[in-house]
């Protein structure tokens, strides 16, 4: 694994997308850029998924990412709004496949409980762990960009775990060994 990589995270949607850029640097977690993509006032569902593309493709081109982590469709009540949600994922993925970037699906609450240690953690606290964690300055106005920062750093988090080649016998061994994990 390379010791410097960059992972875009993206939250879809076809309200709001949010995006989110981290830099890997060894074990060090900096942020690159965060943001959202605005697109209630796109009142043809096409036109949303064009916009989509061409900026997922747009930030893939400026800051060349290794990889991307995409927040996966959740189940809701609302088949419709899952059908256009899926439709928003597949897109970003698409971009990311026609630059040959790989990218991974993480189900909302995996990166919930990556980032806070809880699956069921609000929007308000995974941005509050990822100011801790990242050094984010303040909490932007809209949460899909944090959710999408998260989505990146979950990301971070599979891809590093001891794969069992060091056990810790207590929390305080590894807090010790891991100090970019305490809150």
């Amino acid at each position: 694994m390379n010791t410097e990589r960059i992972i875009l995270g993206i939250d879809p949607g076809t309200t709001i997308m949010g995006y989110g850029l981290i830099l890997i640097q060894g074990k060090k977690l900096s942020l690159i850029s965060l943001g959202v993509v605005k697109l209630n006032k796109l009142s043809n569902h096409a036109l949303k998924l064009q916009k989509i593309f061409n900026k997922t493709i747009s930030l893939i081109d400026e800051y060349h990412p290794d990889e991307m982590a995409i927040e996966a469709q959740f189940f809701g009540k609302n088949v419709q709004s899952m059908l256009k949600l899926g439709r928003a994922q597949g897109v970003a993925i698409a971009a990311a496949l026609s630059r040959n970037i790989s990218y991974v699906e993480y189900e909302p609450k995996k990166i919930k409980k990556a980032v806070t240690g809880n699956g069921s953690a609000s929007k308000e606290q995974v941005a509050a762990m990822l100011k801790y964690l990242i050094g984010l300055k303040e909490v932007p106005e809209l949460l899909d960009a944090t959710d999408a920062l998260a989505t990146a750093v979950c990301h971070y988090y599979q891809n590093n775990i001891p794969q069992g080649d060091k056990k810790h016998n207590s929390w305080k061994a590894f807090l010790t060994e891991n100090p970019n994990r305490q809150a």
